[in-house]
């Protein structure tokens, strides 16, 4: 299943978990200091709240999720046969998880990804691909990251 990403930034972390839990009927299916996301069937929609006090209600990014890596790959053929240009992350951490994805930018300057989520992301990994990990212990993928993302920083 794909669905939209909307990323958020918000001045309050909690204010905003409690907003959309209330409008959506849902709790987040991760939450972080200064971070949560609602992955929601209906409507389909992965809804990213990033605390960025003296930005809320300003987009972050948008994003479409996809099942795989070879849907990243063909979303990066389709985009560079369009002749748009994309800026291919393969096994990066951003916003607390492992993905592989490529970035667009709209004509208005907002951005876009489309990616999939490989893994849970622990702070050791935030920040670095594959290559730079190595062969770090699978356990220090699915620990917490505490503080915000670099790629999401807005």
């Amino acid at each position: 299943m794909s669905r939209v990403q909307l990323a958020l930034n918000v001045d309050d972390i909690d204010e905003a978990v409690a907003f959309y839990s209330q409008l959506f009927q849902a709790e987040p299916a991760k939450r972080r200091p200064g971070y949560a996301n609602f992955a929601l069937d209906e409507p389909a929609l992965k809804l990213v709240l990033i605390e960025n006090p003296g930005h809320g209600g300003s987009l972050n990014h948008l994003g479409v999720e996809v099942g795989s890596t070879d849907e990243v790959v063909a979303a990066t053929r389709r985009l560079v046969e369009a002749g748009l240009p994309a800026e291919v992350e393969d096994g990066t951490t951003c916003c607390y998880a492992l993905q592989d994805k490529v970035w667009a930018t709209g004509p208005g300057g907002e951005k876009w990804e489309v990616y999939t989520v490989l893994a849970d992301a622990g702070v050791e990994l935030e920040g670095k691909t594959l290559a730079e990990v190595g062969d770090m212990p699978a356990a220090a993928v699915s620990t917490a990251v505490p503080g915000g993302s670099a790629c999401c920083a807005g």
